[in-house]
């Protein structure tokens, strides 16, 4: 998709779909092997690789290339960023809008893999089925494996696979909204890509960014990824049933997140034991009476 972080990519490799939309093929290949993969379908579908090519030219030989090509010429990395960002943006203030017209608290879930969000996500719809309508936005680079486990725990959802793309933006946002159609007065769940560098340059036009951090990939990761947990405004810390357990000190982890974004608020629980989780569904339903 974009330069800013070298996950380069047309659109058309990014696929927006809701679980019931994914069917799954078989393909063999010459040598014997097959193997089975799940994608959408859609009319004219070529299966052939985008990326590969043959060039056949005048002169004594041919090349195949299965990669894309990338140049570099003086000053481009920086107005391709520019002009990305500000495309980003524009179209996240057209999100954020309607958002704030529908009244739609959209949150944008971010951490690094293993944190614990969708977790988080199954156990909050749960925990407030009939009380809260709660719509998701999945995002990975590929499966629909996250986006099944959401809609088994009873909330509409849709899956964004970015291909090769390490982050949401906000166009696939807005593309994946006018799937779900979320009610007014509801909360749209964003889960972004299980990353810390990439989604925290991007505005989705959420009302927040929530980033989640568990206790076992350590104190520093607030020094470590400033930027995310700078353009944060809340800070869950998941996994407190280990505390005992590790060698982490969680005073310092808020210091170090501090240092970084004194604003930052923080809440503290375990997903598994459902320690703390009273706190998160407080702070919820507080930003739904607004």
């Amino acid at each position: 998709m974009c330069d800013t972080c070298g996950c380069t990519q047309p659109d058309d490799a990014v696929t927006i779909r809701k679980p019931e939309d994914a069917h799954i093929h078989e393909h063999t290949h010459a040598d014997g092997h097959s193997h089975t993969h799940e994608h959408p379908h859609a009319s004219g579908q070529d299966h052939t690789d985008p990326h590969a090519h043959d060039h056949s030219h005048d002169h004594d030989h041919t090349h195949d290339h299965s990669h894309p090509h990338t140049h570099d010429h003086e000053g481009r990395s920086i107005a391709v960023e520019t002009d990305i960002l500000q495309k980003n943006n524009l179209l996240a203030e057209r999100n954020r809008g309607y958002f704030e017209a529908k009244n739609i608290l959209a949150l944008n879930l971010v951490s690094s893999p293993g944190s614990g969000k969708t977790s988080l996500l199954e156990r909050t719809i749960r925990e407030l089925s009939g009380r809260m309508a709660i719509n998701v936005i999945e995002g990975d680079q590929q499966t629909m494996n996250d986006a099944n486990r959401i809609q088994a725990a009873g909330a509409p959802v849709v899956q964004v696979n970015t291909g090769n793309g390490c982050h949401l933006d906000s166009d696939m946002v807005h593309r994946a909204v006018k799937q779900l159609q979320p009610a007014d007065d509801s909360v749209l769940m964003i889960e972004n890509v299980g990353n810390l560098v990439c989604p925290s340059l991007f505005d989705l036009g959420e009302s927040q960014r929530v980033v989640i951090m568990s206790i076992t990939e350590g104190e520093d990761k607030p020094l470590k990824y400033p930027n995310m947990f700078r353009s944060s405004q809340v800070c869950i810390i998941n996994k407190m049933d280990l505390l005992p357990h590790l060698d982490f000190d969680l005073e310092k982890a808020k210091e170090y997140a501090l240092q970084v974004n004194h604003h930052l608020q923080f809440i503290e629980l375990s997903v598994k034991t459902g320690e703390g989780f009273d706190a998160w569904l407080q702070w919820l339903e507080q930003r739904t009476k607004k």
